[in-house]
């Protein structure tokens, strides 16, 4: 499969950001008008709303141009920092062959070109979590299957797994990274290059800090992320603050209103490319 360089994030698609489906739509339609043919979802976002509005813009006969990619492991069926069912989160067989229906019910799709473990899961063995998704892949649902936010170490593992058990494998990571953000460079992306796995970086503007409209001694602008993260931007706490604000020198130095165009395509001038 040959993605765009760009690919189009869907997080904020629903509740946690745009509540407008017709406005989403708009966007993902813009966004495969101008040459981007990759999709990034996964069933959290907004409680699987996110994948109901992705279905409903491809639907009208624009599925098969686009490289579809969504993710598994979060609570499900309920609000965000609730507990839960702990069968309806995970990275077990159980739970995999459930949500990945789901999904694409959801996404009014039968396949699933990517399906990404959101995140690592200590309470399974990684040998069950990739016998599952090595049985979805047999069975056409999905094309091939990555990680996400996994530790260099725990990539290995998974390889190793693979090899000596005769499984797929995780073709593809994706991590945070950002000019803010760059833990990465000293052990991730070194093996996920060993391995020959494809790079899919999520939040390039740190979650927002690199846009330009966070500034010390001002308050915190008005957005739907800010509400669900209170914590994340306080700009009153020493801890967030001062290691996420750009420096005004950088931004001046740019001779831009805000970081957007340098920070932007940054992430993928690393040696891994998507």
């Amino acid at each position: 499969m040959q993605v765009s360089p760009l690919c189009l994030g869907a997080m904020m698609f629903g509740a946690w950001g745009e509540p407008d489906h017709d406005v989403s739509i708009k966007i993902i339609n813009r966004a495969l008008d101008a040459g981007i043919n990759f999709i990034d979802t996964a069933d959290v976002y907004s409680q699987g709303e996110s994948e109901e509005i992705v279905g409903k813009a491809l639907a009208g006969g624009r599925r098969d141009d686009v490289i579809l990619a969504t993710k598994v492991h979060a609570q499900m069926g309920v609000q965000l920092g609730e507990q839960g069912d702990p069968n309806k989160r995970g990275n077990s067989r159980r739970w995999i062959t459930r949500e990945v229906e789901n999904s694409l019910r959801r996404l009014q799709t039968d396949w699933i070109d990517l399906y990404q473990v959101h995140r690592p899961d200590p309470a399974t063995d990684v040998e069950e979590t990739l016998g599952a998704l090595t049985d979805l892949q047999r069975q056409g649902k999905i094309r091939v299957f990555g990680s996400s936010t996994y530790p260099a170490h725990e990539i290995v593992e998974a390889q190793w797994v693979a090899e000596r058990r005769g499984l797929g494998r995780f073709v593809t990571e994706q991590p945070p990274y950002s000019i803010l953000v760059r833990g990465i460079e000293a052990d991730v992306l070194p093996t996920a290059k060993k391995y020959g796995m494809g790079i899919l970086p999520w939040s390039p503007l740190a979650g927002g800090w690199l846009t330009g409209r966070y500034r010390k001694g001002q308050d915190v602008p008005a957005s739907h992320r800010a509400q669900r993260l209170p914590g994340r931007y306080d700009l009153s706490n020493p801890a967030i603050a001062p290691s996420s604000m750009p420096p005004k020198s950088l931004l001046s130095s740019l001779r831009m209103p805000g970081c957007h165009s340098f920070i932007s395509p940054w992430p993928s001038r690393s040696p891994i490319q998507p």
